[in-house]
C-alpha cells in the first residue's frame, strides 16, 4: 500500500475579525497556485476554524504520516516554545503514524526578514 504523500499546513495564529486572516488565505492560495498537487491548508491557534488540532486530526484521520507545519509567525515565543509541541505530542498520541515537523517561525526565514526590511524602505519612500 502506497504512503499518502505529505502535506504541509500553514498555521497562523487566528483572531475574532474574519478579514484578518486574509493575507494568510493569500499565502494558502499562492502555495497552492505553485503547486496545486501538494496537499496544503490553513489551521489557526485560536479564535478560527480549523483549529491546530482538527487540522492535526484531519491528517491523521485521512492517514496522513508525514506532515510539515510552517508557523506563519514573526516571532518564536510562547505560542511556538509550548502551545504548538503540546498540540503536536497530543495529535502524535491520538495518531501514532503521523510524523508533524515543525518549521521555524516564518519570522527567522532570512528571506522574509528581507522582504520586511525592503517594505519598511519603500514605506519611507518620499
Amino acid at each position: 500500500m502506497p504512503t499518502p504523500a505529505p502535506r504541509l499546513l500553514l498555521l497562523a495564529h487566528g483572531s475574532r475579525q474574519p478579514e484578518w486572516a486574509r493575507p494568510f488565505e493569500a499565502v494558502l492560495a499562492a502555495v497552492r497556485a505553485v503547486r496545486p498537487a501538494l496537499q496544503v491548508e490553513l489551521a489557526y491557534l485560536e479564535s478560527m476554524q480549523p483549529s491546530l488540532a482538527q487540522a492535526l486530526d484531519a491528517a491523521g484521520e485521512a492517514g496522513c504520516t508525514q506532515l510539515h507545519l510552517v508557523p506563519l509567525f514573526l516571532g518564536a515565543g510562547g505560542h511556538l516554545q509550548r502551545d504548538i509541541p503540546q498540540a503536536v505530542r497530543a495529535a502524535q498520541q491520538r495518531h501514532p503514524r503521523l510524523t508533524v515537523r515543525v518549521a521555524a517561525a516564518a519570522g527567522d526565514s532570512p528571506d522574509i526578514v528581507a522582504a520586511l526590511a525592503a517594505y519598511a524602505l519603500h514605506c519611507a519612500q518620499d
